[in-house]
């Protein structure tokens, strides 16, 4: 029997796969648990059909990645931190801190796991920073510059 997985199965395949499973396992518990539905042409078009809509929305959010990347370049983020003598800095700028005031000033939500450069800045001066804005295929950098 082939059915279509609705869901991630163990040892069996991932969401969306057409996999042939033994006539009781797919009936008595694939399909009872919700887990697959029996590979039917109109289950195989509609398939295809949500296969189409989900490639639509990877390009949308590709493209708003590309969008946002384009405004980072645009964009140099001020810190200040109190420092002494001999340029010696008595604080950092942390990933957090970044998200959080590409927030608040610029309206642009990222999260601060996304940052690729993890490493607080401790150093005074200008620093870029990378993001990871959409799977590893966008990625935009932050300019970043710390004072006193």
């Amino acid at each position: 029997m082939k059915v279509i997985l609705l869901s991630d199965v163990k040892k069996l395949g991932k969401k969306g796969d057409i996999v042939e499973v033994a006539d009781g396992y797919g009936r008595n518990f694939l399909i009872r648990q919700r887990l697959a539905v029996e590979a039917t042409k109109k289950s195989l078009e509609i398939l295809d059909e949500q296969n189409l809509q989900d490639s639509l929305m990877e390009k949308q959010r590709e493209a708003d990645a590309e969008e946002i990347k384009k405004r980072l370049a645009g964009i140099t983020l001020e810190f200040k931190v109190k420092g002494g003598s001999d340029g010696r800095v008595f604080g950092s700028v942390s990933t957090k801190q970044i998200a959080e005031q590409l927030a608040s000033r610029y309206d642009i939500k990222i999260d601060k796991r996304k940052v690729l450069d993890s490493a607080k800045i401790t150093s005074l001066g200008y620093t870029d920073v990378k993001v990871d804005l959409y799977k590893n295929k966008v990625i935009g950098v932050i300019h970043v510059h710390v004072s006193e």
